[in-house]
């Protein structure tokens, strides 16, 4: 059930403002959350596009 050689979330970019900016992408279902990180405080959400839609990785598949 668990498959702890295989990492689900994968960080792709951080950029460093007065806070903290991570992207993470979701290896199973492609899904990007922008993660904030100030002092005291972490926020998580989905990464929207312009139209307001879920951005979405193509996530390799295993054989």
């Amino acid at each position: 059930m668990f498959d702890s050689k295989k990492k689900r979330f994968c960080v792709t970019e951080e950029e460093i403002f007065p806070f903290g900016a991570i992207l993470v992408v979701d290896m199973r279902t492609g899904v990007n959350y922008l993660m904030s990180v100030t002092t005291g405080v972490t926020a998580i959400t989905p990464l929207l596009d312009r139209d307001g839609q879920v951005v979405i990785d193509r996530v390799p598949t295993e054989p």
